[in-house]
């Protein structure tokens, strides 16, 4: 980023408390342990810490200046000090000032899940006509939204943001802050349900997307009722649902998806019925900003999954599809789905606990069990104490642990050498350490 004093400001109409002097470029940061030429310091608060605590580590590393929410906080060898209510909206009033500097088009993403899916298909599709920046790995709540829109090039010409949430107003406060051109809804379910207490306030939430989407926009929507009922935009919507009459040719294999939509044949080197609804969003968007099928094509088939979600290793002589970056009643009902109608016999599943689903959360995986009765030959491994309940009722061979300890080591023992094993679960469970130890000799 490049910002002037005068840029920091305007931007946060901020109280100059104190000016030796400031140089034509300035960067702004929020960890004084990083400190970099022409840097300046701007500290956050969280629950557990203050960012004000360190503006004298921030200088004695060169900071130039700094942002302060307390006007008492006056230190030797700053080149400025600026003063704000708050922080944060001063982040995000400097990161909105440099967007709208760049001007980019910018393309907002949600969703209960998928969303971070979407993003990277969005971006892989939409480099074949423009020069892209897209938000990172995690970076889906205010600061990310700060993060990625700051270490933005000024040759970007489409901003690709994922927007997450942990309840009502927050992903409009993003929004505000982005006017998105393009904002999609991948889908509403039950994450999160522990904080919101319904999947209409989820769906609200999420709808929350469109509330500074600009007014000759898109917004493109999975098509539900209850999406519908709730969304409050009232410029261009595009519903989009895998029972479009655009859709055909449906074909599900190994390690891909192919299709037909508005007569354009299509492939995803993923596989899934939700993948494949993930591409229509980014297919509509795409042709929004004027790509032609061709390199919507190209784009997707150049789509790679990314660490955690649906990433394919040959570990120990079974085959491992190893999806555990997140997990709710929706995502893994899909990802069972998927795995068992294209990976052949003999087939394990090692689920775990799935998080934020609040006073019900034991019922929620009683009915992952209910689920897999619908199914045929398969094994099932569940770990965590909520994990558990996915074996009451349920017809197949079925092994519970706690926790991960002896996960690794009763499926070498128990589960048949050439077995395809699914691994999927809430972020927290750190399934990762379990196929770290299965590859283990």
């Amino acid at each position: 980023m490049k910002l002037t004093f005068n840029d920091i400001v305007n931007a946060t109409n901020a109280q100059v408390l104190q000016c030796q002097g400031t140089p034509e470029e300035l960067n702004i940061s929020t960890d004084s342990r990083s400190i970099t030429k022409n840097d300046v310091y701007l500290p956050l608060k969280g629950e557990r810490f203050d960012g004000h605590d360190f503006i004298e580590s921030a200088l004695k590393n060169g900071a130039k200046g700094y942002i302060t929410a307390d006007k008492s906080l006056i230190f030797d060898g700053a080149g400025f000090v600026l003063y704000v209510e708050d922080t944060l909206r001063a982040y995000l009033q400097i990161a909105q000032f440099y967007k709208n500097k760049i001007n980019p088009i910018t393309i907002a993403i949600t969703g209960s899940s998928g969303k971070t899916t979407t993003k990277e298909m969005m971006a892989s599709v939409m480099a074949e006509g423009y020069k892209i920046h897209k938000s990172p790995l995690n970076h889906n709540n205010e600061i990310g939204l700060c993060q990625t829109m700051l270490s933005m090039p000024e040759d970007t010409e489409v901003l690709i943001l994922e927007m997450g949430m942990r309840g009502l107003g927050e992903i409009e406060l993003l929004s505000k802050y982005s006017t998105p051109d393009i904002a999609v809804i991948v889908n509403t379910g039950t994450a999160h349900i522990g904080r919101l207490g319904s999947v209409e306030n989820i769906a609200k939430a999420k709808c929350e997307i469109a509330s500074y989407l600009k007014p000759d926009g898109l917004l493109i929507a999975h098509d539900t009722p209850l999406i519908r009922s709730v969304n409050q935009y009232k410029g261009q919507t595009l519903y989009v649902g895998l029972e479009s009459s655009d859709l055909s040719n449906i074909k599900l294999e190994q390690n891909s998806s192919r299709f037909t939509y508005k007569n354009k044949d299509y492939t995803i080197n993923v596989e899934g019925l939700h993948n494949i609804q993930n591409a229509l969003f980014v297919i509509n968007a795409a042709l929004k900003l004027g790509l032609s099928k061709d390199k919507i094509a190209k784009g997707l088939e150049k789509y790679k999954p990314i660490e955690k979600r649906w990433e394919l290793l040959d570990i120990a002589g079974y085959r491992v599809i190893n999806d555990s970056y997140n997990s709710n009643p929706e995502s893994l009902k899909a990802a069972i789905s998927t795995f068992l109608s294209t990976q052949k016999s003999p087939r394990c599943l090692v689920l775990g606990d799935m998080g934020e689903l609040g006073k019900d959360e034991a019922e929620y995986h009683k009915e992952i069990g209910e689920f897999l009765n619908k199914f045929e030959d398969l094994k099932l491994i569940t770990v965590g104490p909520l994990a558990k309940y996915m074996t009451h009722g349920v017809k197949h061979e079925a092994k519970s642990f706690e926790n991960s300890d002896g996960v690794a080591e009763f499926i070498k023992a128990n589960v048949q050498k050439g077995s395809a094993i699914l691994f999927k679960a809430s972020r927290f469970m750190k399934f990762e350490d379990i196929i770290r130890e299965l590859g283990e000799q």
